[in-house]
C-alpha cells in the first residue's frame, strides 16, 4: 500500500529478504496489527492488510506466529526486538529459531534464502494454521520490495536480482492466484 497515513505492510515474503528498515518497519507494523486485532487501538481497524489474519481461527495466534518469525530473523542479524510484546507467542521460546539454530551470519553478511528456495517453509508452531497467499500476491510484494531496495539498498537489491521464486514467511503457504483482493494496488509496476 502506497501513500497516505494509513500505510501498513505485513510482508508475505521471508523476512530474510528485508533490509534493516524493512525488517524494523515490518516488526512495528505487525505489532500495530496485533494491537488492532486485540482491540487495543481504534485506528487501522478496517485496514485491508488485516483481512487474512481476521479470517484465521485465532487471529492473535496467527499474528503472534508472524511476529515470532520476524523476531527470529532479527535475532539472526544480532538485533534485539522485545519479544515480550507478542501477546500470543508460539509454542517454545519466542525469538529463538524453531529449528534450534541461533547462529548469527558472519559480520556484514545477510543470510538470504537461496534462489529457487521452496515456497513451502517448515511449518511454524503447532496449532497455528498456515495462511494461503497467492503467487500473484507474492509477485506483487516482490516487485514492491525490489523497488524499495533499489532506492534504500541497491547492493541488496542486486543480490536479490536472480531470485525467481522468493520464499515466504513461515506462516504462509503459496497457492495459485492473482494479487489478493485485500491488497491495495496503486501503481502499474
Amino acid at each position: 500500500m502506497v501513500g497516505g497515513p494509513a500505510r501498513m505492510r505485513i510482508w508475505s515474503l521471508d523476512p530474510a529478504y528485508l533490509d534493516r528498515q524493512g525488517l524494523t518497519a515490518g516488526w512495528r507494523e505487525a505489532l500495530l496489527a496485533q494491537a488492532v486485532l486485540a482491540g487495543r487501538t481504534r485506528g487501522y481497524r478496517h485496514h485491508p492488510q488485516l483481512t487474512r489474519f481476521r479470517e484465521q481461527p485465532d487471529p492473535l495466534a496467527a499474528v503472534g506466529e508472524y511476529l515470532a518469525g520476524v523476531a527470529e530473523e532479527a535475532t539472526r542479524r544480532g538485533y534485539r526486538y522485545d519479544v515480550t510484546k507478542i501477546l500470543h507467542p508460539p509454542a517454545g521460546s519466542p525469538g529463538v529459531p524453531t529449528d534450534g539454530s541461533a547462529a548469527l551470519p558472519a559480520a556484514g553478511s545477510a543470510a538470504l534464502p537461496a534462489a529457487g528456495s521452496p515456497a513451502l517453509p517448515a511449518a511454524g508452531s503447532p496449532g497455528v494454521p498456515r495462511i494461503p497467499v497467492t503467487d500473484g500476491q507474492l509477485a506483487h510484494e516482490w516487485r514492491h520490495l525490489l523497488a524499495k531496495l533499489a532506492v534504500r539498498d541497491p547492493a541488496r537489491r542486486e543480490r536479490l536480482a536472480d531470485v525467481a521464486a522468493p520464499a515466504v514467511h513461515r506462516l504462509f503457504v503459496v497457492v495459485p492466484g492473482p494479487v489478493e483482493a485485500w491488497e491495495v494496488v496503486t501503481d502499474a509496476k
